[in-house]
Parts: C-alpha cells; sequence; structure tokens
C-alpha cells in the first residue's frame, strides 16, 4: 500500500461562533486507501470531513486554526482555487441527494459545468460512472427516467456516481449508509472497497462493525479530541486507549 500522503492535519482546532469543535487534531492520511472517522454522535467527525473540501466556508462562524495540507500544499491558502478543490476532493453525503432531473442529466450535469458538451464523450461518462457505482445494469435501459425514482440505495449509488464522473481523487463519505437498508449497506461498502484500488477514501461513520468491514485505517473522536488513530486491525482487536474500547464494547455511543 502506498504511503504517499494526501492530507496532512496539524494542531486542527476549530469553531462555530464561540463553541470550539475540535480539539488540536493531529492526522495524516495516505492515499489509495479507505480512512473511518469513528465515534459518537457530536464528537466532530463530519465537520472535520468538512474541512477537507472546504464546506465549512459556506457556514456562518466557522473559523479554525492550524494547519490542513492537501498533497503538499496548504488547503486554505488565497491562491487555492476552492471550485478546483471541491472537483478534486468529492463528497458523498449522508442523505441521498440526487439533482430532480434524469439520471442521465445527473451525471452529466457536473460535466457540462465544466464547459464540456461533446454528446458522445458525455455519454461514455455516464456509462463509465455507472458502471464504476455498480448501477449500470440497473438503470441501462431508464437513463431518461427521474432519478428520483431510485431507490435510496439506487440513488446513493447514483450520486457516488455523479461525484466518479468529474474525476476526483478523494471522496470524502459523511455517513454514507445511514439512511440505507442492510442489503443497500452492503452494496455501497463493496463499492467502496472496489473504489480504493484508484481513489483515497474517507468515511465518517458511527457504525463500529461498518468501520471494521471497509476500513483500512480508523480515526477514534470523543468530544472533539482525536483518541486514537491506527491501521483498523489493531484498533479494534488492541485498542491503545481505554476509550477506544469502551466505545467498540459498547459501553456509550
Amino acid at each position: 500500500m502506498s504511503t504517499q500522503t494526501v492530507f496532512e492535519i496539524k494542531n486542527l482546532n476549530s469553531f462555530y461562533g464561540p463553541k470550539q469543535i475540535l480539539k488540536n487534531v493531529n492526522i495524516t492520511i495516505g492515499e489509495k486507501s479507505v480512512t473511518s472517522f469513528m465515534g459518537p454522535s457530536g464528537c466532530g467527525k463530519s465537520t472535520l470531513i468538512r474541512c477537507l473540501n472546504r464546506m465549512n466556508d459556506l457556514v456562518p462562524n466557522f473559523h479554525f486554526n492550524g494547519d490542513i495540507s492537501y498533497q503538499g500544499k496548504n488547503l486554505y491558502s488565497k491562491d487555492v482555487d476552492v471550485t478546483e478543490v471541491r472537483r478534486e476532493i468529492g463528497m458523498v453525503f449522508q442523505k441521498p441527494n440526487p439533482f430532480p432531473k434524469s439520471i442521465y442529466e445527473n451525471i452529466a450535469y457536473g460535466l457540462r459545468i465544466q464547459g464540456i458538451h461533446s454528446r458522445s464523450y458525455i455519454d461514455g461518462i455516464v456509462e463509465d460512472s455507472l458502471k464504476w457505482a455498480a448501477l449500470w445494469d440497473e438503470v441501462k435501459e431508464r437513463l431518461n427516467d427521474s432519478a428520483l425514482a431510485l431507490s435510496g440505495g439506487q440513488q446513493q449509488r447514483l450520486c457516488i456516481a455523479r461525484t466518479l464522473a468529474v474525476k476526483p481523487k478523494v471522496i470524502l463519505f459523511d455517513e454514507p449508509c445511514s439512511a440505507l437498508d442492510p442489503i443497500a449497506t452492503a452494496k455501497i461498502e463493496e463499492l467502496i472497497t472496489a473504489l480504493k484500488e484508484n481513489y483515497t477514501m474517507i468515511i465518517v461513520t458511527h457504525n463500529t462493525a461498518q468501520a471494521a468491514r471497509v476500513s483500512d485505517f480508523t480515526a477514534f473522536f470523543y468530544l472533539g479530541e482525536l483518541v486514537e488513530f491506527g491501521t483498523t486491525g489493531k484498533l479494534f482487536t488492541v485498542p491503545s486507549h481505554k476509550r477506544t474500547e469502551e466505545y467498540l464494547t459498547g459501553k456509550f455511543g
């Protein structure tokens, strides 16, 4: 597995107004790996991944101190193109959020706003993206149907396909299966495992079993602090901190 660093987070403290959310977080994320951010609700997991593609820029009163680098460059430098950041670092949200358009147009939309209008090129990317998202065989005969007619699990895979279409390098998942049934969840988890060859992925989850199944590395957060970070196998079998062990054994959460 490559050890090339994608994100390096140093001494990160974040705030919504006067309320501190993250406290002195230090973590390094390597490429082409799956990292889970795990912990109880309200521990800062989602705030952290939203720092990684600058989604928190859109939140009133959000501010932080510390350093976040992406591929060796300060992610918050004044010369960074935020639109390009969000293209390279895609995000899949907790609740599937397809556009109220056709299945085809959900995928094509991101290409068109980049100025790509070749029908044959877009057709190819739509097909490839749906195949990568393990959805093509289910929708290839109904590309002009509304995306809103798909099941919840299909909508989530469509959102993943939409993210893949613009060729990101990183995909952030914010509790991607929390609204899905077990069968749809299994499909998303299989997809994440398959995509690991080509993408760096970070998953926010409070589901310890999911973190154990899909991730190479796991970070455990509690009350805004990074308690423990390491390989998933080690963290789940011989955690270094009592708090981690108590969370994994269901004593709180």
